[in-house]
Parts: structure tokens; sequence; C-alpha cells
């Protein structure tokens, strides 16, 4: 069985799906994914996305605020925790730093990050880490804010070698997406290969970057499926090693989910 360990349940398009939350579950339960982990990007929509999946004893959810979401007043360290203090979060974020937009105002993206580590270290629950053009300051605020304290995972992950191996010396997993599956992504290929069984996790980032053969098509939660084909290809080992491996590792590190 496999699990989907980032995605956005309450961004699907459910026209695929009759219109029904409970359709799209079924099928991802049916094609083999026992577990999603239902991450969050804004605290406004927080609310109606946690009533969506409560239900739901195989989707777990994370509390935080997107780096790409605006500065908004919404967001404080108090309401961050009494959001996140709930059972059924497992993890804080996603969180990070995005300078791609915002590479000359990056204080008030950097105090969040914090903010978010220091909560996810309160309330003993590991943070999930978002980073582009950012990644030497997203692992300075990492060791600063000593977030090997929680662990975490650095979800989608784009970055380069140097920076996994720093990152797991934190003692960080690293997740890939369906962005292995793309023709033009040798590197991170070649970085896929190379991360130690007990780093691994893989995601979907549903309704986001669809693997191939699916690639400009909405992305779904049982897609995970071809991140772990192309993976177990790139490794040199079986999709079902590749999934009890990354089933694993998602359990460990968000203890709390529900199996």
């Amino acid at each position: 069985m496999l699990v989907d360990s980032h995605c956005h349940l309450d961004c699907i398009d459910l026209s695929e799906f009759d219109n029904s939350f409970d359709q799209l579950v079924k099928q991802t339960v049916d094609s083999g994914v026992e577990h999603m982990l239902c991450v969050s990007i804004n605290l406004d929509k927080y609310p109606a996305m946690l009533e969506k999946v409560r239900p739901y004893e195989n989707i777990s959810v994370s509390a935080g605020m997107h780096p790409m979401a605006e500065q908004s007043d919404t967001f404080t360290i108090e309401y961050l925790t009494e959001l996140a203090s709930d059972d059924k979060v497992v993890a804080i974020g996603e969180t990070g730093l995005d300078y791609y937009y915002h590479k000359d105002d990056p204080a008030w993206q950097q105090e969040r990050f914090r903010a978010h580590i220091r909560v996810a270290n309160e309330l003993d629950k590991p943070v999930i880490i978002h980073t582009r053009d950012a990644g030497d300051d997203t692992l300075d605020i990492l060791r600063q804010e000593g977030a090997e304290r929680c662990g975490g995972v650095i979800h989608c992950f784009t970055e380069t070698q140097e920076f996994a191996d720093r990152a797991m010396d934190l003692g960080f997993m690293i997740s890939i997406s369906g962005i292995v599956t793309f023709r033009n992504a040798d590197a991170l290929r070649d970085i896929a290969r190379t991360i130690p069984d007990e780093y691994l996790l893989i995601e979907t980032d549903s309704p986001y970057l669809a693997p191939v053969p699916h690639r400009g098509k909405q992305n779904q939660p049982l897609f995970v499926r071809h991140v772990a084909q192309t993976l177990a290809q790139i490794r040199e080992t079986s999709v079902e090693h590749i999934a009890e491996v990354s089933r694993t590792n998602f359990y460990r590190l968000f203890e709390t989910a529900h199996r």
C-alpha cells in the first residue's frame, strides 16, 4: 500500500469525481493508497479544509500558511498553535521560503517561517518545508531555530545534492514528487538515486504537478504510484520496496497519523 505524504485535497476539482469528495477518497483507496496528508496553505480556508476531511481516518492534516500566501493579520503564533493542537493535525506547514517573487522583501517570510518552526517545536510536531530560490536561507533558519528537535520534510524536493545532504544532517526527510518523472528532471533523478531509504518520502502535491503520463492534467493522490514506479526504476529496486519504505517513514515522522 502507498501513502501520499503531501496533497491539497480541498483544492481538487471534484467534477472528475461526480462532484463527490467521497468518490475521490474511494477511488484513491481502491487504487492502493492507504493514507493521505492534506496540507494547509491558507489559514482563512483552513476551517473548511478541516471540516471536509475530518470524518476520514485515512486523511491527516497539517496546519500552516504557505510562504507565498500574502502577509495577513490572520496569522499569529497563538492562532497557529490553537489550530495545530487539534488531534487531527500531524504536522506544521507548509511553510518555508519562496524568493521567486519576493527576493527584494524576504523579511516577513523569514519571520513567519521562524514562527512555524517555534510552534512545531512547542507542540513536538514535524514541519513541512517549501523552498524555492532560497536554499541557503532555508537551511540557516532551520538550524538557527533548532528545527532538528521537531524534524520534518523538505517537500517536493528540487534542490541540490548539497542541500539534501545538509537537510538530512538536520534529520529532515526528502519527499519526491511527480517532477521526478519529467523529461528534463535528470538532475533530480540523480539526487533521488542517492537518498537513503530511511529519509525517503513520496508525494503528489495534488492537484499540482501531475506526473508523466498525466502531465498537464489535474493531479490526484492515486498518481503517487507513478512516483513510486519511477523511483523504483532509477534506484533499481521494486515498487513494493519504495512503497514500504516511504510508508514506514511516513508513519515514523508523522507519529499521530491514523493507521
